[in-house]
């Protein structure tokens, strides 16, 4: 997704609201990491907005935006979900789930009117929240004694990598995200060093 080695998502959580015939719409745009993430965050949105009629939401992810869910939440069938995708998408993010949230004003908007209303608190919402450019990573388990410990960080600094989990005792392991646009330097690199173990996680 955007060339194979970045990708675009969100800095941080954003809400804006949009306003038609009576009716409120307030769009939650949020940068994700897994389902769970997503679950967790609509779960209190819920009880947070106990009285609103709908909770429509999309939602895209992994580094290669291949994973997505869409939701009209009672909407008629395209008007809430797909529109909101189509948001995320036209800025080309992944990693990113948008909720928006309605509150029924008493006139029906028609399905022309709600798609207008779920596309543009969506718009306003990512609007107002940085894009971050990411690096894709290729995730490994490093496995290696403890005086090979400075080698290996040297390394992993170097080349940008990032270290997610690290256990340092006599015999260290560092679960690590390496550049896919380095990745082949990297491994050669690491694979030169004498009992270092590397295995790919998948």
């Amino acid at each position: 997704m955007n060339g194979q080695f970045v990708y675009y998502t969100i800095e941080k959580e954003s809400v804006a609201e949009f306003k038609d015939r009576g009716s409120r719409f307030i769009a939650y745009a949020f940068p994700i990491q897994t389902v769970d993430d997503f679950k967790q965050r609509i779960r209190a949105l819920k009880e947070e907005h106990p009285k609103a009629v709908h909770h429509c939401f999309a939602y895209r992810l992994g580094t290669e935006g291949t994973q997505y869910r869409v939701s009209d939440d009672g909407e008629p069938s395209g008007s809430a979900g797909r529109p909101i995708l189509a948001q995320i998408d036209s800025r080309q993010l992944t990693n990113v789930a948008v909720v928006v949230v309605r509150y029924f004003g008493g006139t029906l908007l028609g399905v022309p009117g709600l798609i207008q209303a779920y596309k543009s608190s969506t718009a306003f919402a990512l609007q107002t929240t940085p894009l971050l450019q990411k690096q894709v990573e290729v995730l490994y388990a490093l496995e290696f004694d403890y005086h090979r410990m400075n080698e290996v960080q040297v390394l992993l600094r170097q080349f940008s990598c990032t270290v997610y989990e690290q256990q340092l005792q006599l015999f260290c392991r560092i679960t690590a995200g390496i550049p896919k646009s380095r990745l082949t330097e990297v491994v050669q690199r690491l694979e030169q060093l004498y009992d270092l173990r590397l295995q790919k996680i998948n």
